[in-house]
């Protein structure tokens, strides 16, 4: 068993490429498959080097690894020689119509009621008229001859699906100027490489029965190839999901905080019954059903995956993101702070208020209060109690009480409304910072 991720570097990688690339990992894996990394780049013009080293690096930060990889710019060779072969064998046919007289042709089409599929007119034209073509300096193209039949398989997600060739248009697999087009490489290369089985989105249910007449028109044995394609993802609102793929790009996840752990997780379970749990790969590998994903299209809601990372980091153990916080963050201070995080970049707010230097807000017309506040605090050494102490005695001298008391003290002490409790900040912020903070918010 082998499978493929095939994306093309001409752009970055967004949440529905990866959701493709974990499940081909975790079924290959589970079935003791392997992995085979196809950077689809012969789109020059779009495609780019730094594209594909991002898509690797992101790749690696999802925990998904390849057992092997090539470019198909690497390939073109192989391509040509598969283009020869289908000319040979008159399934390759070259076409001159200019896309100005493509489009007349549909546009009539349209109007008569009828569906716009190309009519094979180059297969018209005699040995003269391509004479003609190719001595006034016309370069043909090159498009499939599909074998007039529908082509059913069993869909491992969808179920039986069909698709019939006569009602779609021929396909171009090669351009004038020589190069391949998508469709043709891919099969060329899954052919070659030893694929067996496919996972990709269901908009490309039709390209596979194209795909399907094409690899038995190079060889390929007739139902060789097992599919599984996963319904798109939509929005929280049931909408595209591509019109928001700017901000779903996994670079964009990354400097937002989002955990790997939690995303894979996250994009493992959608379209199931399952909760998401998360976790990387490999921890995910036994449990992994692609028969339970459903039918329907699942909804991506960035607040669930925020609240599954939330759960991820208040479990997390100081080990786990030890590399990542503030230089001179230790375990109590993880331990501290992890059940307040929504992202762990946060924690770097929480260390500069337990162990740095923070400017709090001015509180207008808390002046007085904030000052009495600061002389009241008590001697050094504190512990877990001096809360207690400080808060009581700032009550009973100003004679405040709940939120009017509580609110003024943590916003002067640490700038924030929220976070961890004040009686296990407070010693780590000590005496001599408390006093300043209380006094700089005060208008001091």
């Amino acid at each position: 068993m082998k499978l493929r991720f095939a994306p093309s570097p001409t752009g970055y990688l967004h949440v529905g490429n990866a959701r493709v690339a974990i499940a081909n990992w975790l079924f290959a894996r589970q079935q003791g498959g392997k992995v085979l990394l196809r950077l689809d780049d012969t789109d020059t013009a779009r495609s780019k080097p730094e594209y594909a080293e991002a898509l690797e690096e992101d790749l690696l930060w999802l925990g998904l690894d390849w057992d092997e990889k090539f470019s198909q710019s690497d390939r073109l060779d192989r391509y040509a020689a598969a283009a020869e072969r289908l000319k040979r064998s008159q399934r390759l046919y070259p076409c001159f119509e200019s896309e100005e007289e493509l489009r007349s042709k549909r546009e009539q089409k349209l109007k008569a009621g009828r569906a716009p599929v190309y009519d094979r007119g180059a297969l018209k034209i005699t040995e003269e008229q391509m004479a003609k073509a190719l001595a006034n300096g016309k370069t043909p193209y090159w498009r499939l001859l599909m074998t007039p039949r529908t082509l059913e398989w069993e869909d491992g997600v969808l179920g039986r699906r069909a698709v019939k060739l006569p009602a779609i248009s021929d396909p171009v697999l090669v351009r004038a100027d020589g190069s391949p087009l998508y469709t043709f490489t891919s099969v060329v290369d899954d052919l070659e490489s030893g694929v067996t089985h496919i996972i990709r989105g269901e908009d490309h249910v039709t390209n596979t029965g194209v795909q399907m007449d094409l690899w038995e028109a190079l060889g390929g044995r007739a139902g060789g190839l097992q599919f599984a394609h996963l319904p798109l993802l939509t929005d929280s609102d049931g909408g595209p999901l591509s019109k928001r793929l700017g901000s779903l790009a996994l670079r964009q996840l990354r400097r937002d905080g989002i955990e790997p752990a939690a995303l894979v997780g996250y994009l493992a379970a959608l379209g199931t019954s399952r909760d998401p749990v998360a976790a990387m790969p490999a921890d995910l590998v036994a449990g992994f059903d692609i028969n339970a994903i459903s039918h329907s299209s699942a909804r991506f809601d960035i607040q669930q995956l925020l609240s599954l990372n939330r759960k991820y980091l208040h479990a997390a153990s100081f080990e786990s993101v030890r590399a990542r916080l503030p230089e001179g963050a230790d375990e109590t201070f993880w331990l501290t702070v992890r059940g307040n995080l929504d992202l762990l970049g946060e924690a770097r707010t929480w260390f500069a208020v337990m162990r740095g230097d923070i400017a709090p807000p001015v509180l207008e017309g808390e002046g007085e209060f904030l000052r009495l506040a600061a002389e009241t605090l008590p001697a050094e050494p504190w512990d877990d109690q001096t809360w207690t102490q400080f808060y009581g005695a700032v009550r009973d001298a100003t004679g405040r009480k709940g939120k009017s008391l509580f609110l003024p003290l943590r916003l002067a002490l640490t700038g924030e409304e929220h976070g961890p409790e004040m009686k296990v900040l407070l010693p780590f912020i000590g005496r001599e910072k408390a006093a300043q903070r209380l006094r700089l918010a005060a208008g001091a």
